[in-house]
């Protein structure tokens, strides 16, 4: 069994660390700052730092790194899953700027793997191709705010057939990146036959933002967070939308499915980016308690504090080589073969980089809950993993059934 990774992994590992640390992280300051000055603080896009680190991460062949192999050419990095996963943990050390100065945020990342899997010629070219050139940005619209969506056949939002055109009917919320004025393009995830089975009555339309009858009608907050430097979360309402039927993605009925291929890429690269924030909060952590004294002993000599530690590292790196073994087993044998690791890692990342994170924030005190550290807006980000793309309790039932099953099956 090799653990090393591959000669080209191990180069842009190289390159992503120093211009993380000699270009993005000192940035942090100047692009919040540009940010807080715009006139429109969701247009995270048009901070003029921003648009300088995007174009030396080009020149660097630091852009579009998750595109897997073989998929437009010279405008992804065509990178296997478990070569894009320890680059996506490097930009989880400065998540909210590291990702968008690669090209690499969510939800463009998978919106662009549903179009480069899905999407006609004419819809590539125009969504596809500006997406991976960075010059728009895009939403994801399937949670509603009057069903139940973590059981995504509940999905209430219409999207009938009349003519040439289709109509589109319903709301959405906790629609990310939508509240940004640059993210031109929406897929939206609706019923198009509710007599049909169960997963087969919905589908997908490419909705452009300024259509007739879509109104952003304001963004959410996570504890408090808006999370404006990501182009923050939406809640969407979309009157009698009329867009062409050459919108669509796939066929009719085809919407679940298409769904369920784009959140098991989604679903890693959030994982390996959650293990670059862990990683960043367990170097915080070191130095903070190393820095302070408490009752006349530094508080990395209290016997409690070297427990933290030590069970973050071990937890982490449990879950790395959790993660990593998904990632080769779904370059190795699909997506569909690696379902049962993908869902083992959506349960175990929150979970871990979440406690990881409370220790860290117990360490540096009343610090660590302010706006001085990232620490608190981390964990109000983790926590909203344990429902993005499917709560906890709905991967664990799936699990449990598979694992009940298999037993079962060895012995009857």
């Amino acid at each position: 069994m090799d653990f090393m990774f591959d000669s080209q992994t191990q180069e842009l590992q190289q390159r992503l660390t120093t211009f993380l640390e000699e270009r993005i992280r000192p940035a942090e300051p100047t692009f919040h700052e540009q940010l807080a000055a715009l006139e429109n603080r969701w247009a995270w896009t048009r901070v003029p730092v921003l648009a300088e680190l995007r174009a030396e991460a080009r020149e660097l062949g630091l852009w579009n790194l998750f595109l897997p192999p073989g998929e437009h050419g010279d405008l992804g990095a065509g990178l296997t899953n478990l070569q894009y996963a320890p680059l996506a943990e490097i930009t989880g050390r400065s998540i909210h700027l590291a990702p968008a100065v690669l090209n690499c945020a969510a939800p463009d990342t998978g919106n662009a793997e549903v179009l480069a899997m899905f999407g006609t010629p004419e819809q590539q070219e125009r969504w596809l191709t500006p997406l991976l050139d960075g010059t728009i940005r895009s939403a994801f619209a399937m949670t509603e705010p009057d069903v139940a969506s973590s059981d995504a056949t509940n999905i209430a939002t219409r999207i009938e057939r009349d003519g040439d055109d289709y109509v589109v009917n319903g709301r959405k919320w906790w629609i990310t990146g939508a509240m940004n004025p640059e993210a031109e393009i929406f897929i939206v995830m609706g019923k198009t036959d509710p007599s049909a089975s169960r997963h087969r009555q919905q589908s997908q339309l490419l909705v452009p933002r300024n259509t007739p009858g879509v109104t952003v009608t304001r963004g959410m907050e996570v504890f408090g967070y808006d999370d404006h430097e990501h182009g923050g979360h939406a809640e969407i309402l979309f009157e009698d939308v009329r867009v062409p039927a050459s919108f669509l993605i796939g066929e009719e009925g085809a919407g679940f499915a298409i769904a369920q291929a784009r959140l098991g890429p989604g679903r890693i690269h959030h994982c390996m980016r959650s293990i670059g924030v862990a990683e960043e909060a367990i170097e915080l952590m070191s130095r903070r308690a190393s820095e302070r004294v408490a009752f006349g002993r530094p508080l990395s000599e209290q016997g409690v504090i070297r427990d933290w530690i030590a069970e973050s590292r071990v937890r982490l790196e449990q879950l790395r080589l959790l993660v990593l073994k998904t990632a080769w087993l779904m370059d190795t044998v699909g997506n569909r073969g690696a379902h049962t690791e993908i869902q083992m890692i959506k349960i175990a990342t929150p979970k871990t980089v979440q406690w990881i994170l409370d220790k860290a924030i117990q360490v540096h005190g009343a610090a660590g809950l302010s706006q001085d550290f990232p620490l608190a807006s981390a964990f109000a980000g983790i926590r909203t993993l344990r429902f993005a793309d499917g709560p906890d309790e709905v991967h664990k039932n799936a699990l449990a059934k598979a694992e009940i099953r298999r037993h079962t099956e060895m012995t009857s």
